[in-house]
C-alpha cells in the first residue's frame, strides 16, 4: 500500500528536495556553531580548535549585571506588540466589514496592506525623519499646540511605545485579512435573525460577530506565544541608540553588540543558545493550547 501511494505522489516528493536542501544546509549545518556556546571561541583556531571551557559562558551570562533588565526590555516590548497586534487587526477587520461599499473596502484594505511589505531599514528612515525633534513634522503638531518637542527616539520612557504603535501600523493590514476571512464563515441568517429581533448593530457585533471569530481569536493568541522572546530585531536595530538601550536594548540586540561588535562569540552564542530553548519551548506550549483550545494542528 506504501509502495503504490508512493509510486502514486513520487513527482511531489521530487519537488519538496530542493527546499529540503536548502533548509538543510542554511538551517541545519549551522547548528554546529552552538559549540561556540561552550568554549572560548579564537577565529583562527576554528570552532573545534578553540579552547573548551563548559558552562563558564552560562555562568558569566547569569551574573552580566544587564541581563534582567535587557530580559524585562524583551518581553515587556513583544507583549505589547502582541496585544496590540491582535486588538487593532480584530477592530478594523470589524469595521471593514460594516462598510456596505466594496470599491471603498477594497481601497482601504490595500492602502493598510502594503506597509507589511517595506523593510524596517526604509520605515526607520521614515520614522527618524518624522520623529525628528527640530524638523519632524509630529513635533512641529506639538510646538503648534503649544507642547515642547519631544525626543521620541531618544527617550527611554518614549521609545518603547514608538517601536509597539509602528510595529502595529506595519503589521495590522496583513492580520486583518485572517479575520476578514473569518467572518465570512459566519452565517449571514443570524444577522438577519438578530434583526427582526431588534438587535441593533452594536449588539450584532457583540454576539454574533465576535463568537463566530472567537475560534481565530483563540488560535492567534495561542500561536503568538511563540514570539513572547521576540520583540523584533530588525526594527529596533534601525531605530535605536545608545541613549535608549536602558529601555530599548533587547536580547537580539544585546547578542549582536556581543558577538560582532565586542568580539565576544562565546559569550554571544551562549545568550542566543538560551533564548532558543526557551523559545522552542513557548512554541510548543503555544502548539499545544492551539490544539486544546482551537482544535489546531499541524500534522
Amino acid at each position: 500500500m506504501l509502495l503504490k501511494r508512493f509510486a502514486k505522489e513520487w513527482p511531489l516528493h521530487v519537488m519538496l528536495i530542493p527546499s529540503l536542501i536548502i533548509v538543510i544546509i542554511f538551517s541545519y549545518v549551522p547548528m554546529a556553531g552552538i559549540w561556540i556556546a561552550f568554549e572560548k571561541f579564537i577565529p583562527t583556531k576554528g570552532i573545534f580548535g578553540s579552547p573548551f571551557v563548559g558552562l563558564k559562558n552560562f555562568k558569566y551570562l547569569m551574573d552580566y549585571p544587564d541581563i534582567p533588565r535587557i530580559i524585562y526590555n524583551t518581553i515587556y516590548i513583544a507583549c505589547l506588540k502582541i496585544i496590540g497586534g491582535l486588538a487593532v487587526p480584530i477592530t478594523i477587520a470589524i469595521l471593514l466589514n460594516e462598510l456596505k461599499k466594496e470599491m471603498f473596502k477594497r481601497t482601504f484594505q490595500t492602502l493598510v496592506y502594503l506597509p507589511h511589505f517595506l523593510s524596517w531599514v526604509l520605515l526607520g528612515g521614515i520614522l527618524i525623519d518624522i520623529l525628528s525633534p527640530s524638523t519632524g513634522i509630529v513635533n512641529q503638531l506639538l510646538q503648534w499646540m503649544g507642547i515642547k518637542p519631544i525626543f521620541f527616539l531618544g527617550n527611554n520612557f518614549w521609545f518603547p511605545y514608538v517601536l509597539v504603535i509602528s510595529d502595529i501600523w506595519k503589521e495590522f493590514g496583513f492580520s486583518t485579512i485572517v479575520y476578514l476571512a473569518a467572518l465570512t464563515s459566519i452565517n449571514p441568517s443570524q444577522y438577519e435573525a438578530a434583526e427582526i429581533d431588534g438587535a441593533n448593530r452594536w449588539k450584532q457585533t457583540w454576539h454574533i460577530t465576535l463568537p463566530g471569530m472567537t475560534p481565530i481569536i483563540v488560535l492567534m493568541m495561542t500561536l503568538s506565544l511563540a514570539r513572547v522572546l521576540d520583540a523584533g530585531f530588525d526594527q529596533i536595530f534601525n531605530l535605536y541608540s545608545p541613549q535608549v538601550y536602558e529601555s530599548g536594548d533587547i536580547i537580539d540586540t544585546f547578542v549582536y553588540r556581543m558577538g560582532l561588535q565586542q568580539v565576544q562569540y562565546g559569550f554571544a552564542t551562549a545568550v542566543g543558545l538560551l533564548k532558543s530553548v526557551v523559545s522552542l519551548g513557548f512554541v510548543a506550549a503555544s502548539y499545544y493550547l492551539a490544539y486544546r483550545l482551537a482544535n489546531y494542528r499541524i500534522f
